[in-house]
């Protein structure tokens, strides 16, 4: 990535705003207008680092840079978006004055949203870190099978999705993932991709604590985008040194007992695809739930299947899958990008029905950038099949 373009749009953008914003905030009140024009240039020195520090071979600077820049994206992020409704507002205000005269002063409503915006970004952001990183809480969710056998009726999957360990998620976040899991107890782990953002020599260590995931019948991994971006075959071979199985394109056969006095067995299909788009990096990696069901059982009264994203629902409800675990929407992440996940996704977060096909879309686990969750907390998502 080109420094130069990188660094003169976050200038731009950030010049925008101070155009639309600081007039205002300097009438008012000129320290006002000084502190907001400083941060905002502050901002749009450090916005680029937040991607581009990872290239500075000094590790502590490197950190330290990629922390600033970050939040300063999630910052301006809502920062942005505060100052395209502030414009509606003043239109809105423009107009009615129009229609009825003096009714509305102009004049306090273009100052009293200038002195609200910095503010309400600043609690959005600041909330917003809190969530981003506090350990996910456990989201529960009973999903109604028709015919579910007897000895399956209170199955458990903890699903863990979108963990994105790299530039600010490390070893100690992911442990405490982990812990909070294994309290869970379930019959199966699923995560469903887009665990790391990086390269396998950076992050080896930090993806260490899933060997310590603990479940009646293993842990279950499908790759997401950004394993791709990373190096996705160093990353699948480092999974299966961690006793993670990898799912590509294929199933394995559990069979499953209620309780141990239980003599019936009820057999469960694990299908795992990859990517929606891992053909783009690798011909031989595209996404097939429909292979990912040769030779299964044909009794089989069960079948899951872990894909990264939603759109892979149409093919898996063709294939015959009962539940499909997906992630990588991230329930939008922070507001208000939840509302345009819809355009590229059939679902944003939870549990939905295609046809005869459950799916649930976990709102992920850890975050993308920067860390900064408001209005689509994290999840760790512990779902129980239960008779329909």
């Amino acid at each position: 990535m080109a420094l130069a373009p990188v660094f003169l749009i976050s200038i731009l953008l950030h010049a925008l705003v101070g155009w639309r914003v600081a007039p205002a905030l300097f009438a008012s009140y000129a320290p006002f207008g000084v502190a907001f024009a400083s941060a905002l240039t502050l901002s749009a020195l450090l916005l680029p680092l937040g991607v581009l520090a990872r290239r500075i071979t000094w590790p502590a600077l490197s950190e330290l840079l990629t922390w600033l820049g970050l939040l300063c994206m999630g910052l301006f992020s809502t920062l942005f978006v505060l100052t395209l409704l502030r414009e509606l507002l003043l239109l809105g205000a423009t107009i009615f004055n129009r229609l009825v005269p003096a009714m509305l002063s102009w004049p306090a409503i273009a100052t009293d949203s200038a002195r609200a915006l910095p503010v309400l970004a600043l609690l959005a952001t600041a909330v917003g870190f809190w969530n981003a990183r506090r350990t996910a809480a456990v989201v529960r969710v009973d999903v109604p099978i028709a015919n579910l056998p007897e000895a399956l009726q209170g199955f458990t999957v903890a699903q863990i999705s979108d963990i994105h360990v790299g530039p600010t998620i490390k070893t100690e976040y992911l442990q405490r993932i982990v812990d909070r899991v294994n309290r869970l107890q379930a019959d199966m782990v699923a995560i469903t991709g887009d665990l790391v953002d990086g390269s396998v020599q950076e992050l080896r260590h930090h993806v260490a604590p899933l060997a310590q995931l603990a479940s009646t019948h293993g842990t279950f991994f499908v790759t997401g985008n950004h394993e791709y971006y990373s190096g996705a075959h160093a990353w699948i071979d480092v999974l299966r040194g961690l006793g993670v199985q990898v799912l590509m394109n294929e199933h394995v056969v559990i069979h499953h007992n209620k309780d141990s006095q239980d003599p019936e067995r009820a057999v469960v299909v694990v299908a795992g695809v990859t990517d929606y788009s891992a053909h783009h990096f690798d011909e031989s990696h595209r996404s097939d739930p429909q292979t990912a069901l040769a030779h299964a059982p044909a009794l089989t009264l069960f079948r899951l299947l872990l894909a990264h994203q939603p759109r892979s629902a149409p093919a898996a409800a063709a294939a015959g899958y009962d539940l499909q675990l997906s992630g990588h929407t991230h329930g939008g992440q922070f507001w208000p990008w939840g509302y345009f996940v819809k355009f590229q996704q059939p679902f944003t977060a939870g549990l939905h029905k295609l046809d005869s096909l459950w799916v649930y879309t976990s709102r992920g686990t850890g975050y993308w950038g920067p860390p900064k969750r408001f209005g689509a907390p994290s999840e760790i998502t512990h779902l129980r099949l239960v008779r329909a």
